[in-house]
């Protein structure tokens, strides 16, 4: 199984009245994980952990009480910014991908990395990674990420500068900004997740932030 980034969502309104309503105005969770601008994310197989991609490597969470579980310390051609994180099928190994495109792979049992990654078939092959934007041309200041963007119906869900979100309708308008007062990093682009109906969006300041979407 080849490990696939996380795709983009969306919703709001502004004709129909149910559609405002998509994504609640406050968060019903929050997770910190830690002082870090948060870059990407993705849900454990099981839906009982949140691994965190930031600026300073990795962190494994429960969802559940917010605990932090384990931190990988990437730091792969003198970058320790984490761009992609993925789980392998069973959940069993995490892979962390900074903006070389260097991939490291660690163990979600013990928090110990894999020395040698050729065995694990799931992750991306550097032509894929390659593929994905994450290479050398990247730098840190790019802050490239890949969950800018979420789609539901016909709205899009767009991270934009100084970390806020948009929606956008289906006639190309903003229907509805979030912003988070919190974030000082103008080049901040929040990363953004979808997982059963919870909308998850990254902060720069080390927060997780779940919206219920309904």
């Amino acid at each position: 199984m080849i490990l696939r980034p996380f795709l983009p969502v969306l919703m709001a309104g502004l004709v129909v009245p149910a559609l405002a309503q998509t994504v609640a105005e406050t968060p019903s969770r929050t997770i910190k994980a830690g002082k870090a601008e948060v870059t990407a994310l993705a849900i454990a197989p099981k839906g009982d952990r949140v691994l965190i991609g930031t600026s300073s490597g990795a962190v494994l969470c429960e969802i559940e009480s917010g605990k932090k579980v384990h931190a990988f310390a990437y730091g792969e051609d003198g970058a320790t910014a984490v761009y992609h994180v993925g789980f392998n099928e069973n959940g069993e190994f995490v892979v962390l991908i900074g903006p070389s495109g260097k991939r490291t792979v660690w163990s979600a049992a013990d928090g110990h990395q894999e020395k040698v990654i050729t065995p694990h078939r799931w992750i991306p092959d550097p032509r894929q990674v390659k593929a994905m934007g994450l290479e050398m041309s990247n730098s840190a200041f790019d802050r490239f990420y890949q969950q800018q963007e979420l789609t539901v119906g016909e709205l899009t869900l767009r991270a934009v500068k100084d970390g806020k979100v948009e929606f956008i309708g289906s006639d190309g308008k903003v229907q509805r900004t979030m912003s988070f007062p919190e974030n000082k990093d103008q080049h901040h682009r929040a990363p953004l997740l979808l997982w059963e109906d919870q909308l998850l969006v990254g902060t720069d300041d080390g927060r997780v932030l779940f919206y219920e979407v309904r």
